[in-house]
């Protein structure tokens, strides 16, 4: 057995952190302690809490030491691994990345990765990032850094632009709910059983949530040749691939969608956007699936609006209480999750793995900028995660994929160098923001910002903010 220390930045974590736990106990080869840092301590000792519950379970195979740290750097010290999931201010600050835009017309399904929304998180996110790089590059600059946090992209742009040398990658699921809605495609038209996900071979490459599947294949079968007949059945009316579900069920939850974009964008360009609908229309022309409310209703998506996001959130910390305190039964079972796995494979425990993640771009996607941040299908093996070169984008999908890389690094380099005019060029280019005039635009970049400038103070001079 194995013993190694994971050090979980964002240890108070209302949901990931109990998957996260869950899946450790239920791996074998490996154990050893899991170091809690948040800055809201009392959430990090409640999962502290659960985590020993966890411990108890019958079905735990596998017992960690948890331990709560108010210091980042005791919590670093002698990490194998760093996990890192924060959210970035509060769901107020987000409250404002989303709606402000409303006011001008601009609607956002998710606004975390890019559009108004994204741009104003990362500014709140990237200051942090550095912060981090610089602890890890003290306390543990050889331990593996997994991101969890949006906006991905930008996150591990700054990991590698302060340390170099770290060794990072992010994680994110997307991708894999393609890979399911695959899985769907070959139950419905091959008429198989529904196959396992890991049976769903692809290639896949893009940026984060815009990240495109050019191959798949199924037993021998080219399911992008077989997904236009699947379309044709299930285009109008929509069809959710989440497992345990109906595939309609997508009405009925504010995270879930009919995949009808992601099919109209195949019958388009023949390659299949990976990420989720909710995802993919803040990526590109408003007009074209994200006018107005009505058009996520065309659409079979929802607008998640923040309010939903507050309840949703105090329902979890309700039900986390419950747990700690031993008033409801916790169920220890594994997720679909794979970042447990790929510890596992960077440490030897298993045999060499291929999963998707954020890496910087050294030539694995020939058609967007090296030492961007790109996703990309990487081969995980003992200490080592080395990117797949990916298949070309048809010219038409690069064009959309590079715009965004474009605007992400654009939005990058202004936060790092806390230039508001910088920041602002790469604001008013979003496609979500494409039918902005100046004026407006400008107006509602000072907005967002002074909606959020409690968290902006500590790093930018907002008296700076002439455009």
């Amino acid at each position: 057995m194995k013993n190694v220390k994971i050090a979980y930045i964002g240890g108070g974590s209302k949901a990931w952190a109990r998957v996260f736990m869950m899946d450790l106990a239920l791996s074998e080869g490996f154990c050893g302690e899991i170091a809690l840092y948040d800055i809201d301590v009392p959430a990090a000792e409640l999962n502290q809490k659960i985590g020993e519950r966890i411990n108890q379970s019958a079905e735990t195979v596998s017992k960690w030491e948890y331990r709560v740290y108010t210091e980042i750097g005791e919590a670093l010290d002698g990490a194998d691994f760093v996990a890192c999931s924060i959210l970035p201010g509060t769901f107020d600050e987000m409250q404002g990345d989303v709606h402000l835009p409303e006011k001008y017309g601009i609607y956002q399904s998710v606004g975390d990765t890019v559009g108004p929304g994204g741009v104003l998180r990362a500014m709140r996110t990237v200051p942090i990032y550095e912060e981090f790089a610089r602890e890890i590059k003290k306390h543990c600059p050889n331990a593996w850094v997994i991101n969890l946090t949006n906006p991905m992209t930008a996150c591990t742009k700054t990991l590698y632009d302060v340390f170099p040398e770290i060794k990072a990658f992010g994680c994110c699921h997307e991708v894999f709910h393609a890979q399911e809605f695959l899985c769907c495609v070959a139950q419905e038209v091959l008429g198989v059983a529904r196959p396992a996900r890991s049976e769903m071979l692809i290639d896949a490459c893009g940026v984060n949530h815009f990240t495109w599947i050019t191959e798949a294949n199924y037993n021998g079968n080219d399911m992008l040749k077989v997904l236009p007949e699947f379309i044709d059945r299930f285009y109008e009316k929509g069809y959710c691939e989440h497992i345990g579900v109906a595939p309609d069920d997508f009405h009925n939850d504010p995270f879930r969608y009919g995949n009808k974009v992601k099919m109209d964008l195949f019958r388009r360009f023949g390659v299949l956007a990976a990420a989720g609908d909710r995802h993919l229309v803040e990526f590109m022309n408003p007009s074209w699936y994200l006018k107005d409310k009505e058009d996520a209703d065309r659409w079979l998506y929802h607008l998640t609006t923040v309010d939903y996001r507050k309840q949703d959130r105090i329902n979890k910390i309700n039900y986390s209480r419950r747990v700690a305190d031993g008033k409801e039964a916790i169920e220890v079972k594994k997720s679909d999750e794979e970042v447990v796995e790929l510890m596992k494979a960077l440490l030897g425990l298993i045999p060499p793995k291929v999963s998707n993640a954020n890496t910087i771009n050294v030539g694995q996607m020939a058609e967007l900028p090296l030492g961007s941040v790109v996703e990309t299908n990487c081969v995980f093996s003992r200490d080592s995660v080395k990117p797949i070169a990916a298949r070309p984008l048809p010219k038409s999908v690069n064009a959309l994929v590079l715009r965004n890389a474009l605007n992400i690094e654009n939005t990058y380099n202004g936060i790092k160098h806390r230039d508001f005019r910088e920041i602002f060029e790469a604001f008013v280019n979003q496609p979500l923001c494409s039918e902005l005039t100046l004026s407006d635009a400008k107006e509602l970049f000072a907005c967002m910002v002074h909606a959020t400038e409690q968290y902006l103070r500590e790093y930018y001079s907002l008296d700076g903010l002439i455009l």
